[in-house]
């Protein structure tokens, strides 16, 4: 049974390192907005409904200094995310010490990352290869004219949800996915052609704006309808970005064309082999620390 409390001398200091509660979740989501992640507003909820075991905190003196989590999905695949030291304790082995123990927890499993640039050498001597960019576009909603009829989703559609969204991810992710459908102050829009799903996207309140993500889409003309209905579904002129995956030249030039500016950036990374993904059909990511 994997231990979750680990008490070590270091740097003179003891440290311990355990699971995050669902009530620190607050303290992860506040990090990262404090990295300028921009997390959406009621992440926490479904992030922990993900893999409650998955989040862990390095404690020192009984205070968090570091937090990272390590969510595995249904089946063989796992995601690191919120990979965060406190500023004014980094430097001191306790970012190596809290990887350790997620490359661990994870042990067994192919695990993907979305990494600042600058790691990606580090993270390449855990064995992880880099995979492709993955770019923040930020800009200002309009509202247009959508040609395609487009149907609000929630989580009564999730059968047929999870049965599309496996074909653009690396793994099935039922608990997360029944919370995305019904995370407050968001909004999901599928369209659908002889009762089949062709196209579905997100569009949710952040600590700054919105985020679009995931948009997944069987052509870049419905792509390009779930990306503009989204923005018909927040106030016009609100900021908003989305994560798309370099490969992706439509969504790229997409966003260019509505006077999108590039914002942020990261490496996906895998360890281990997954599945060819579709990234012609991945016009967004869902999130950054969760895959």
């Amino acid at each position: 049974m994997y231990n979750y409390y680990q008490k070590t001398k270091h740097h003179m200091n003891d440290f311990i390192i355990r699971k995050l509660n669902r009530d620190e979740m607050k303290t992860a989501i506040a990090w990262a907005d404090k990295e300028g992640w921009n997390p959406g507003v009621h992440d926490e909820e479904c992030f922990y409904n993900a893999d409650p075991n998955g989040f862990f905190a390095l404690l020192v003196n009984d205070k968090i200094v570091s937090i990272i989590s390590a969510v595995k999905y249904d089946n063989n695949y796992g995601f690191i995310g919120f990979y965060i030291v406190d500023p004014e304790h980094r430097g001191k082995g306790y970012g190596i010490a809290i990887w350790q123990k997620a490359m661990e927890y994870l042990n067994g499993k192919v695990i993907g990352l979305d990494g600042v640039p600058e790691q990606v050498e580090n993270y390449k001597k855990s064995g992880f290869v880099y995979a492709h960019r993955n770019i923040t576009y930020k800009g200002i909603s309009k509202t247009t004219s959508v040609v395609k009829q487009l149907k609000d989703l929630n989580s009564n559609d999730f059968s047929m949800i999870k049965n599309f969204d496996i074909k653009y991810m690396p793994d099935t992710r039922d608990s997360f996915l029944k919370c995305w459908l019904s995370q407050d102050d968001s909004h999901i829009i599928g369209i659908e052609e002889n009762g089949k799903l062709r196209a579905y996207g997100k569009i949710r309140k952040c600590y700054e704006g919105y985020k679009i993500g995931p948009v997944f889409a069987e052509t870049d003309e419905l792509a390009s309808s779930i990306f503009y209905g989204l923005q018909n579904k927040i106030p016009e002129t609100s900021e908003f970005t989305i994560d798309i995956p370099e490969g992706n030249e439509f969504s790229l030039n997409m966003a260019k064309s509505c006077s999108m500016e590039y914002f942020f950036e990261t490496a996906r990374m895998y360890k281990g082999e997954i599945k060819k993904l579709p990234i012609n059909n991945i016009y967004g990511i869902t999130t950054y620390e969760l895959g």
